[in-house]
């Protein structure tokens, strides 16, 4: 998946905003608080992308080539996808929703109630 459909695809869900931080990472937040990046963090050429994850699916994506900790916020449980290849754009769309979806779980239901979610 390029920086373009990530961004194009993080676009369409409900309430989300986009910045760009950290040295030019597409960062993708929903009530503020951040579901999913594309940027080029850590070694190698080209994109990344990161994403929140539950407890199971990080313990399941980790063991997979080309998926790793990623860097600065595995300890919250978001994975980084080190090659186009890890993953399909198909399967990466699924887990930015459902990385979009813990975190508006997240939110206050008055956060939730303003963001129409």
């Amino acid at each position: 998946m390029t920086r373009d459909q990530f961004d194009a695809y993080c676009s369409g869900l409900k309430a989300a905003t986009h910045v760009i931080q950290w040295g030019n990472a597409s960062v993708w937040k929903v009530g503020g608080k951040i579901f999913a990046i594309c940027s080029k963090w850590g070694a190698g050429d080209g994109q990344k992308i990161s994403f929140k994850c539950g407890d199971m699916s990080y313990a399941l994506l980790c063991e997979q080539d080309g998926i790793v900790p990623a860097p600065y916020l595995a300890r919250a449980k978001w994975v980084q996808l080190e090659t186009a290849k890890a993953m399909s754009n198909k399967d990466i769309k699924l887990y930015i929703q459902q990385a979009h979806s813990i975190i508006t779980g997240k939110l206050t239901k008055a956060k939730r109630a303003e963001l129409g979610l």
